[in-house]
């Protein structure tokens, strides 16, 4: 764990909360309660001015209604008993609209005040100015008197000095007990923080000590707290696991030694097996390997073996033909022959020999062209069958020399092949492995696809892909693939024709034309009654057919 993690301290943490709590609380309601006497010390003051103010006010009636201010003047100094009056002025009302100074009492060592009349309105409730609270009341006969009934004015000015004198004993008492309660609050925490913290740093200092010793026999002790004793409790019966745990560990360990001791030589003499199986294995493999390639140009041989033999039989009729043409003629050629030497040939002999002459070799010629097609295009298909080398070739032509070769089988079908190529598609590449992969393409369509199909369609698409690459699209709508046998379609012996003439080893060769001599890639979409589509890409070299000299490519 990282040196520079800080932790905190459960003790640090019971002192903290607790005090922050109880000095907040405490705080709160010391505020409250030091406002609310403040208040009521200011409230009490002002009603005390009022009275007296109200007081005062009275007293002044009967000396005003005699115009007696002397008399009244040696009434408030009365007011010499009262420390809170400092200064009383009474206005007395003369129908003008500013009262006339009637009568005044000033404290000793107080200076009178200026006449404040202009405030009547503001301080007809007492207010606090410069430690001082002033107020004006009228003098009135009746309560609740108009300004028609108001005689005159008192102005009183009271010394604030009792309620800073309460405020601030009130504030200092408040902090003592505000102190004094944090400090029994802080006594009584340490004493709480002890009681919880001891048995935890006991528990601790177990653990720490059972963590370097690995003595699993200690147990921790119980102290009397309920959440405590359940934390102990539980992790005595930890320690008693763990002591029975390390006790089968180490009579187990005790085993293993003795059982590897044994397991040595058998792992000795299984190793040895092992490596001789492998040895046999790897000669299997091998062996294996040998028997699919021999398969592969096996059936590479025999692909080229059945076009053999259906280009004989393809090549048998023309040239069969040509031979009945000629040997007429020659029976035709004798009779002129003999028929000049006895001179009885005549005209119309002689024109209709020549006329059946022109006949018969018009078809010597015909089928001798014919089977000169098929022998040349056979010629180049078994060459690029057993070739791999790049040469120049037209990609339409191609496949019309492939179709011819196929003849013979497609005969037997009644099956459509449509090629759709450009015809200026030139290419530099491997013709024979194409040559190889269209015709296996199409036997497995004609074969597995058109099973028990009388009239199938196979579409073949062939183009450029970014000037670097063909892409030949082969399409049939034939039965189609089983998803069980389109996983493995490239897998060596997968077939579907067991023991019915059929390797499994068409489209096994097909993959390894495209992958190996293309250098390219093949990919299929297969349903189950839908058909197959055969997708490959392979990287060829484009040739444009205006830069190539007429009859240097097929």
């Amino acid at each position: 764990m990282p040196s520079d993690i800080k932790f905190l301290s459960i003790k640090s943490l019971i002192i903290w909360v607790v005090m922050a709590i109880t000095t907040l609380s405490l705080i709160l309601s010391s505020g409250v309660n030091l406002y609310s006497q403040i208040s009521t010390y200011r409230q009490t003051l002002q009603k005390d001015v009022v009275i007296y103010a109200d007081m005062i006010g009275r007293g002044a009636i009967e000396p005003m209604i005699r115009d007696q201010g002397s008399a009244q003047d040696e009434n408030l100094k009365t007011l010499v008993a009262s420390e809170l009056i400092e200064n009383v002025h009474i206005y007395k009302m003369t129908g003008q609209s500013k009262p006339d100074f009637f009568a005044s009492y000033n404290k000793k060592g107080i200076a009178p005040v200026n006449p404040k009349l202009e405030q009547v309105n503001t301080l007809n409730q007492p207010k606090t100015v410069q430690g001082a609270v002033e107020v004006i009341r009228p003098i009135c006969v009746i309560e609740d008197c108009e300004n028609d009934d108001i005689l005159g004015y008192v102005y009183l000015r009271a010394s604030a000095d009792t309620l800073e004198d309460l405020i601030t004993q009130s504030i200092w008492t408040t902090i003592s007990v505000l102190v004094i309660c944090l400090l029994i609050c802080f006594f009584l925490t340490l004493k709480l923080q002890n009681a919880i913290t001891t048995p935890i740093d006991i528990l601790v200092k177990l653990v720490q000590r059972i963590s370097r010793q690995r003595d699993y026999s200690s147990r921790a002790e119980m102290h009397g707290f309920r959440e405590l004793d359940i934390l102990g409790g539980a992790f005595n019966n930890m320690l008693q696991r763990t002591q029975e745990h390390m006790e089968r560990q180490t009579e187990a360990e005790a085993e293993q030694v003795k059982l590897n001791l044994s397991l040595e030589e058998k792992v000795q003499q299984r190793t040895m097996a092992l490596k001789e199986a492998n040895s046999e294995l790897i000669q299997t493999l091998e062996k294996l390997h040998q028997f699919q390639r021999q398969m592969v140009q096996n059936e590479k041989m025999a692909s080229l073996g059945d076009m053999v033999a259906g280009v004989a039989h393809e090549v048998n009729t023309p040239i069969g033909l040509g031979v009945t043409a000629s040997t007429m003629m020659l029976d035709r050629l004798s009779d002129m022959r003999r028929s000049f030497e006895d001179k009885t040939l005549k005209a119309s002999s002689l024109s209709k020999f020549i006329a059946e002459g022109e006949e018969n070799l018009n078809i010597i010629y015909r089928n001798l062209n014919r089977a000169a097609e098929l022998i040349s295009s056979f010629k180049q298909v078994a060459v690029d069958q057993s070739s791999e080398n790049n040469r120049i070739f037209s990609f339409s032509k191609l496949m019309d020399e492939i179709l011819m070769s196929m003849r013979p089988k497609l005969r037997k079908v009644n099956h459509q092949i449509n090629v759709h190529c450009a015809p200026d598609l030139v290419v530099e590449s491997k013709a024979g492995p194409i040559n190889q992969v269209m015709i296996n393409l199409i036997m497995n369509s004609i074969i597995h696809g058109f099973e028990d199909i009388d009239k199938g369609q196979i579409d073949i698409t062939i183009e450029f892909m970014d000037d670097t690459k063909i892409c030949i699209e082969f399409k049939d709508n034939g039965k189609g693939i089983p998803e069980h046998l389109r996983k493995r379609i490239f897998d060596p012996f997968v077939t579907t024709k067991r023991g019915q003439g059929g390797s499994g080893l068409g489209m096994h060769l097909v993959y390894n034309l495209v992958t190996q001599a293309l250098n390219g890639s093949i990919s299929i979409v297969s349903e189950v009654d839908q058909g197959v589509q055969f997708r490959i890409l392979f990287p060829v070299k484009k040739v444009d057919i205006n830069k190539v000299p007429n009859g240097s490519f097929m």
